[in-house]
């Protein structure tokens, strides 16, 4: 009798031994310690958060992840739109998510699929100020990403979750450069003024005649920013590859090389307070100087913007006036 209890105490003993397989019934990423990460930081296709021996992933179509302030909502489909809860017998580490070969193990013990609800993405920019000249830049943005009213469809049955946040996801962003060494140049037929970099630049199209006038000036002559009208448009581009020249503006058809990567536009100026083009004009020789400054200037890209500095110096654009 005591040889048939030992037996059956050693097998209760076997049974009860820990063999790595994690027992899931909740699902829990909320410590912000844990990063979103993805695959592909190119087209953010694939974004997962990693726990010991757990994994939440995130599968979307190229661009879902958009940098632009705003709120965003796709519906889970379990086919362009995935979410996936894995849990492993052992250690899990971004190449298991990301290799194209990936390892034997950890194996996965356990999945959880998403088969209906709402991914929510709510996108703000963050925004570096400059106390010296009152300028702003985007350094990145942070998407928020909740499911709303998510089922997961698991071993043991659906279940229902009302809102489950996943987290923040962090994507990088470089301003664009508005340092300019060249003098302003002005086009002979449209009237444009450009000032640009080898990346970007800062075009003022069809500016009022009245602010370039060939005449020494005791006050800055000034003038609105008009976004949207037919003169004093200010207009900040930028250009991929980085390899724009000055035979790129004046040209009747506007060149397909380099091509425009985005396109920021000046916000309508406010009298005494905002998006003003100060003109104050030299003459030497017969050169004419006119010092081109903006100030309070906002430029604006669908939901995101930032600021110039207060006082801005656009350029010099010089006039030989035969004598």
């Amino acid at each position: 009798m005591k040889k048939y209890a030992s037996l059956l105490l050693f097998a209760l003993l076997l049974n009860g031994c820990d063999d790595g397989d994690l027992t899931v019934d909740t699902i829990d990423f909320s410590d912000e310690s844990i990063s979103s990460q993805t695959c592909d930081p190119l087209t953010n296709n694939l974004i997962y958060r990693l726990k010991t021996q757990e994994s939440l992933l995130l599968q979307l179509p190229d661009n879902s992840i958009k940098n632009d302030p705003s709120v965003y909502t796709y519906d889970i489909d379990n086919s362009a739109y995935r979410v996936v809860y894995r849990a492993y017998d052992g250690t899990v580490a971004t190449a298991n998510i990301c290799g194209t070969i990936p390892p034997k193990t950890p194996n996965i013990t356990e999945e959880w699929l998403g088969t209906g609800g709402i991914i929510e993405i709510t996108t703000s920019s963050n925004i570096e100020s400059n106390a010296t000249d009152g300028s702003t830049k985007i350094t990145g943005y942070n998407h928020n990403i909740v499911f709303r009213n998510i089922t997961f469809a698991k071993p043991s049955g659906d279940q229902v979750e009302k809102e489950y946040v996943f987290g923040v996801y962090k994507t990088s962003y470089t301003s664009p450069t508005t340092a300019f060494t060249n003098p302003v140049q002005q086009c002979p037929t449209s009237k444009q003024l450009y000032n640009y970099s080898t990346s970007s630049a800062l075009t003022i199209d069809n500016i009022d005649p009245a602010l370039i006038v060939n005449e020494i000036t005791t006050t800055p002559r000034s003038g609105l920013i008009n976004a949207n009208g037919t003169t004093n448009k200010v207009l900040l581009r930028t250009y991929i590859n980085g390899t724009l020249t000055q035979g790129y503006f004046c040209n009747t058809t506007i060149p397909s090389t380099p091509a425009v990567s985005e396109t920021w536009i000046a916000q309508d100026g406010i009298a005494q307070t905002s998006g003003i083009i100060e003109v104050t004009t030299t003459n030497v020789n017969n050169v004419f100087t006119h010092t081109i400054v903006l100030k309070n200037v906002t430029l604006q890209k669908d939901h995101s913007s930032f600021k110039l500095p207060t006082t801005y110096t656009y350029g010099n654009l010089e006039v030989v006036v035969a004598p």
